[in-house]
């Protein structure tokens, strides 16, 4: 699954910048790295699959994350 370097809005505001795509060393599950884009602008790792799934919220659906620059 291809997810593109840039910045992506999270479906509760927060803004983020995908850096790279890894592997996870025991399972080889694709996990995406990226970086909040306020406060410390931590790294983090996400499961691949969780960042392209979609989320219902208030009886609405929508994608988790939804790319907003490159």
């Amino acid at each position: 699954m291809e997810i593109e370097k840039g910045k992506y809005r999270h479906f509760k505001g927060g803004e983020y910048e995908v850096l790279s795509m890894a592997r996870h060393s025991e399972s080889c599950e694709e996990m995406v790295v990226y970086r909040a884009l306020y406060g410390e602008g931590e790294i983090w790792v996400r499961p691949a699959a969780m960042w392209n799934d979609t989320v219902t919220r208030e009886g609405v659906t929508c994608c988790r994350f939804t790319k907003i620059e490159d």
